[in-house]
C-alpha cells in the first residue's frame, strides 16, 4: 500500500485533528455507496481505512514513523538485538539469517518463537508447520475505526411535543425516515444502530442524531411552561372582551377584564409542555397595540380625555 500520509494527503507534521478531518472528508468522497459506478471505489475506500488505522492511532503512527510497521500496519523485521554471529550482512546492508528446524537452543527451531516473542512483546500467536517450514502469525492488535456518523436535526416545537416521523439526509447522500419520540428536547441524541459508515472487516457504525428544537414564531419555552405576548387593541384593554389565544393544540378564548394594562399576565393551566407527572402552563402577557399611522380622531379623543382625566402611572418611581 502507499504511504498513509500520501493516501490521506497530509504532511508528516499534521495534527491528529487534521488527520481525522482529512480522513472523514475523503471517506465521504470515495465511499462505495456514493460511487456505485466506480469499480475501484471499494479499493480506494479500503486504502483510506488502512491509512486511518495507522495515522489515527497515536501509538501506531509512532511505530510507522520509526519504521517498525509498514504501510499495511504489519511489523517490519528489525533484526536481532546485539547482532552477533547469528546474522551476516547481505545485499543492500540487510542482515540475513538461517534457522534450523528442530532441537531447542539458540539456533533451534524451538527457540525461534521465543526470539519472536521477545522481539514483538509476546505478539507471536504461535506457529504452524507447512511445506515451506515454520510459519508464524503476528497479532498486531485491533485498531478502532470510527464509523459512527453524526448529524444534526432541527425540529419544530410542535414536532418535539407530538413526535412523529422526520426525514434526515446523511453526508453520504442517503436519506432516512427517523421516528421522533414525543417530548424530545434540544441536545437529546437519537442512535440508529448500524446506519453509520461501513468499512471492510468492520461492523457498520451507528448514526447519531443530535436534536435541536428550533425557535417558535410566537411561543417562548420556559422549562415545561410556554410564554406568549398577546397583542390587543386599545378598546379591548379599556372595554374588556374575549380574545383568541393560540396554543400548541387548538386556540382558546381568554376573557380580558375592563381596564387591563399592558404587561398584565394571565395563566392558562395545562396548556404548556408535557412534563413528569403532568403538563406545564401557558403564560399570556398582554401588549396593547395602537393602530398604524396617525389617527386624528383618536388623537382628539385622547387630548380631551387627558385634560379631563389626568393621571401619572409613573408616580411611584420617584
Amino acid at each position: 500500500m502507499r504511504d498513509p500520509y500520501e493516501v490521506l494527503g497530509v504532511p508528516r507534521s499534521a495534527s491528529a485533528a487534521a488527520i481525522k478531518s482529512a480522513y472523514r472528508k475523503l471517506a465521504k468522497k470515495h465511499h462505495p455507496d456514493s460511487n456505485k459506478n466506480d469499480p475501484k471505489a471499494a479499493e480506494r475506500f479500503a486504502e483510506l481505512n488502512t491509512a486511518n488505522e495507522i495515522l489515527g492511532d497515536e501509538d501506531k503512527r509512532k511505530q510507522f514513523d520509526r519504521g517498525e510497521i509498514d504501510a499495511d500496519g504489519k511489523p517490519r523485521f528489525q533484526g536481532f538485538p546485539g547482532g552477533g554471529s547469528r546474522g551476516r550482512a547481505g545485499p543492500g546492508g540487510f542482515e540475513s539469517y538461517t534457522f534450523r528446524s528442530g532441537g531447542a537452543g539458540p539456533g533451534g527451531g524451538g527457540a525461534f518463537e521465543d526470539i519472536l516473542n521477545s522481539m514483538f512483546g509476546g505478539g507471536a500467536r504461535g506457529g504452524r508447520t507447512g511445506a515451506g517450514g515454520p510459519h508464524f502469525e503476528f497479532d498486531t492488535g485491533g485498531i478502532g475505526v470510527d464509523l459512527d456518523l453524526n448529524v444534526a436535526m432541527t425540529v419544530s416545537l410542535e414536532e418535539a411535543v407530538q413526535g412523529g416521523e422526520k426525514r434526515v439526509r446523511l453526508p453520504t447522500g442517503k436519506e432516512l425516515n427517523v421516528k421522533l419520540p414525543a417530548g424530545v428536547t434540544s441536545g437529546q441524541q437519537i442512535r440508529l444502530k448500524g446506519q453509520g459508515e461501513t468499512a471492510p472487516g468492520h461492523p457498520p457504525g451507528d448514526l447519531l442524531i443530535t436534536i435541536t428544537v428550533g425557535p417558535h414564531p410566537f411561543f417562548k419555552v420556559d422549562g415545561a411552561d410556554l410564554r406568549i405576548d398577546l397583542p390587543i387593541t386599545l378598546y379591548e384593554a379599556v372595554l374588556g372582551g374575549k380574545v383568541r389565544v393560540p396554543t400548541l393544540g387548538n386556540a382558546v378564548e381568554l376573557t380580558i377584564p375592563k381596564n387591563t394594562s399592558s404587561g398584565r399576565t394571565f395563566r392558562l393551566k395545562g396548556k404548556g409542555l408535557p412534563k413528569t407527572g403532568g403538563t406545564g402552563d401557558l403564560f399570556v402577557t398582554i401588549r396593547i397595540m395602537l393602530p398604524d399611522g396617525n389617527d386624528a380622531e383618536l388623537e382628539a379623543l385622547m387630548e380631551k380625555w387627558r385634560d379631563q382625566h389626568p393621571y401619572n402611572p409613573r408616580s411611584g418611581l420617584g
